[in-house]
């Protein structure tokens, strides 16, 4: 995942029992194709160069038993650690709170969640009947990523789908030191962890 041109746009398969979505650019270029395992006790997902799952680039693991505050951690095609994304731990009950890790265990961004009311409201509508088939196109968690200094770096947001299925990241300042694998990484992650939560 290099040399991207934001915003990415990832969209979820709807006719699979795995979790998988793709990961486009702005120019339509698949970047990854993100695959979970099913049925495990820990967290595995796998993320291919392709949707044809020609090259695996990047693996994420669950470090515990899954928990809310679980950490993950990525490794690249070659087992190589390259960070980590962890969960606020009882902050994140109410509001979604992530922090990025670098491979040295040093913070280096923060995920938040701009509204959680949102999320809530996508939850309690959504257990009604006939409306709760519309709730992808009512209600749009916006995450923000920032940096040590609190400058929002990327906005990640829930785009109006059926299902929830389309989500879009935009740049909103430079990336620092090449990280974008390591936050794109994460926020493959949240989008998966947020996605179970409701």
């Amino acid at each position: 995942m290099k040399d991207l041109k934001f915003p990415i746009h990832f969209s979820f398969k709807i006719n699979t029992l795995a979790n998988d979505f793709t990961a486009k650019d702005a120019n339509g270029r698949t970047v990854a194709y993100v695959k979970q395992k099913l049925f495990k006790l820990k967290e595995a997902i796998t993320i291919y160069s392709d949707e044809n799952k020609t090259r695996v680039d990047y693996t994420i693991a669950a470090n515990q038993w899954l928990d809310f505050s679980a950490a993950y951690a990525f490794k690249d095609a070659g087992g190589t650690n390259i960070g980590k994304v962890a969960g606020k731990g009882w902050s994140s009950i109410w509001k979604a709170n992530y922090e990025i890790i670098d491979q040295n265990d040093k913070l280096q961004y923060r995920v938040s969640e701009n509204n959680p009311w949102v999320k809530v409201l996508d939850s309690v509508v959504g257990e009604i009947p006939i409306l709760g088939f519309f709730t992808g196109y009512m209600f749009h968690p916006t995450y923000n990523v920032t940096n040590l200094r609190g400058e929002a770096i990327v906005k990640l947001k829930k785009q109006p789908s059926f299902f929830g299925k389309e989500f879009k990241l935009e740049l909103v300042k430079p990336i620092d030191n090449n990280d974008d694998e390591r936050i794109i990484l994460g926020l493959m992650m949240l989008i998966l962890l947020e996605r179970r939560r409701g």
